[in-house]
């Protein structure tokens, strides 16, 4: 049965960015000067403000918007001025936005920061016929995006990363853990006392992604590094930049015919269900960056899917294309907790609401302390034995051998999306994640209504190789805390999980917890431009349609071996590249060319 997205989740999809104060706010489309521009910008996540700030080297820049309700960032690129439209829900003063461990109460990613094995990319090379997809060509971007920043507590990192790897200079803050908890030096002990199966990893920046690691994440001097706080923020003192506050886009428009293929260079766009509907166009193109959820949904309300799903909703079809909210990939994410001895957890702090008010006042004071915590300081990847049995009626699904089959996730406190925290003791949580998955899902329109959520399938675990993964990752979490490191610490698995003894247990309590990572990806595949399945073309072309291109985690085929943020913005990093210069679509311009640069000007 297709599951329709929670009115809370998209409601909460508002607390996403950190609004910076801006130049030209404007309440009201009447309050804009001109509907003309030369590129509009569907979307503002990590993808959206990732390219339009990359690209305001060629007079563009971005607008924020929601994870179902997409804003929309329009940029001009005349020669003698710069003409920027930015739209989106603000969610100024969201505490929870800027303080670290409160990320969990809304639905963004949690900061882990980090881009995947190598073989993903040149996965994806294979794929698309493209060798600038490559993690040889790809890997520039890392150090042209980021910038590595000492933890909040100032610790000594040697050992924990590999400095040679990362960028200084960047836009986007990274650190390693800045608040030490109780399960960090267990879990350095076990890499070490149960280093034949869970070795530990100092960087996997390298691209071989296999082991326990450090998290690296988007952290910056204790608070959270944002696309928003970031990229958009870059771009605050510009006088000619324009704000169009909470607006939603709700189609592309058809211009004309270019080439015998259909052109899309305008949006429609609204303030809210039941108001009028408002029009803007672009000269160049219009780049939909709304999300794995979004961009597909906004491309069949536009007449661009399956036509008989369309033909349901009296939408007339303009681009056949049945892959459209097709191939949904996700990382699903199984929660497993332990009871665990005294009060060095994290949980009497969220119990605490004095202890918290301290701690919040100490975050205030001067970004330290507990509130910094990312929510977890370790990860680790893994893969299946390549004698397992499953792989006797089904071919390895993973990107190549240093690529992982799934990853276990360490918190110490309680961690679990679909049960409520106990109202006492102490915990830790190991989540267990399928990072390969072979299930694949699907999205389709709820109704013709732009403001309608839409239908979202996920079909997790839809497969005997992914229920048999998640299996074996359950029973990795269970022996890595048999080691040495936990016999004075773990007093008892919690709840069902002590009842997992058998694979048929395990299943059932899979099938009973399971639930998402928040790492949709796929539902506008990026394909070869002869394929006759996907989405976009290898330079993120719309198939079949002129004038439009998509950049966001829509165009990954598969989902990779990491936790998305980090791909999309090395994929925002290209996608600049390639608009900006489509000759040199494999070069740094960034290197070359001043203009890429925002700190040349």
């Amino acid at each position: 049965m297709a599951l329709s997205v929670p009115l809370t989740f998209s409601l909460l999809a508002s607390a996403l960015f950190i609004a910076p104060v801006l130049a030209r706010v404007h309440q009201h489309s009447s309050q804009l000067p001109v509907n003309k521009y030369d590129y509009i910008v569907v979307g503002a996540g990590a993808a959206g403000l990732g390219t339009s700030l990359l690209l305001a080297s060629r007079r563009m820049v971005l607008a924020p918007s929601l994870f179902l309700r997409p804003a929309l960032g329009i940029f001009d690129t005349a020669p003698s001025s710069l003409s920027i439209l930015m739209t989106f829900f603000s969610d100024e003063g969201i505490l929870a936005a800027q303080v670290p461990l409160l990320a969990p109460t809304l639905t963004p990613n949690y900061m882990s920061h980090h881009y995947g094995s190598s073989e993903d990319y040149d996965r994806l090379a294979r794929i698309t016929g493209d060798s600038g997809w490559s993690w040889n060509n790809m890997k520039q971007y890392i150090k042209r995006h980021e910038k590595i920043v000492p933890p909040a507590d100032g610790h000594n990192t040697t050992g924990q990363y590999t400095p040679s790897l990362h960028g200084t200079n960047g836009v986007l803050p990274k650190s390693l853990p800045g608040y030490s908890v109780a399960t960090d030096s267990r879990i350095i002990a076990t890499t070490r006392e149960l280093s034949s199966e869970f070795p530990f990893n100092q960087d996997i920046t390298s691209g071989n992604v296999l082991g326990v690691t450090w998290v690296q994440s988007a952290i910056g001097g204790g608070k959270r590094s944002s696309s928003s706080t970031t990229y958009l923020a870059s771009v605050k003192d510009r006088k000619n930049v324009d704000v169009l506050v909470n607006a939603q886009v709700t189609k592309l428009l058809r211009t004309g015919t270019v080439g015998g293929k259909p052109s899309f260079k305008g949006v429609q766009y609204a303030a809210a269900p039941g108001s009028p509907t408002q029009t803007a166009y672009a000269r160049e193109e219009v780049i939909l960056s709304a999300g794995s959820l979004g961009t597909p949904q906004i491309l069949m309300l536009s007449g661009i899917g399956d036509k008989d799903e369309l033909a349901s909703h009296y939408i007339t079809t303009v681009i056949e294309n049945t892959s459209v909210g097709k191939n949904l990939s996700d990382h699903a994410l199984l929660p497993n907790n332990w009871i665990v001895q005294g009060t060095e957890s994290l949980d009497g702090l969220f119990r605490d609401q004095s202890a918290l008010n301290s701690a919040l006042v100490q975050w205030q004071a001067n970004k330290t302390g507990p509130l910094v915590h990312g929510t977890v300081n370790h990860i680790g990847f893994f893969r299946l034995p390549s004698d397992a049995p499953i792989f006797e009626t089904t071919s390895d699904p993973s990107s190549g051998p240093t690529a992982s089959h799934y990853e276990l996730i360490f918190s110490s406190y309680w961690l679990h999306p679909t049960l409520p925290s106990p109202a006492n003791g102490s915990y830790m949580t190991i989540c267990s994640a399928l990072i390969s998955p072979t299930s694949r899902g699907y999205l389709k329109l709820a109704s013709a209504d732009p403001f309608q959520t839409p239908l979202i399938n996920p079909q997790y675990l839809s497969t005997a190789f992914d229920k048999y993964t998640l299996r074996e990752a359950v029973k990795a979490a269970k022996r890595f805390t048999s080691g040495p490191a936990w016999a004075d610490y773990i007093l008892a698995p919690y709840g069902d999980l002590a009842s997992t003894n058998t694979d048929a247990d395990i299943d059932a309590y899979a099938r009973k917890y399971t639930s998402t990572i928040f790492h949709p990806v796929g539902t506008a595949a990026m394909s070869a431009k002869d394929a006759g399945w996907g989405v976009v073309d290898p330079d993120f072309r719309l198939k079949g349609a002129d004038g439009v291109r998509i950049v966001d985690a829509s165009v990954w085929p598969f989902v990779p071996n990491a936790h998305t943020q980090g791909p999309v913005y090395l994929l925002a990093e290209r996608a600049a590249s390639i608009i900006a210069e489509p000759s040199k679509s494999n070069a740094d311009l960034r290197g070359n060319l001043g203009f890429l640069n925002p700190r040349s000007r």
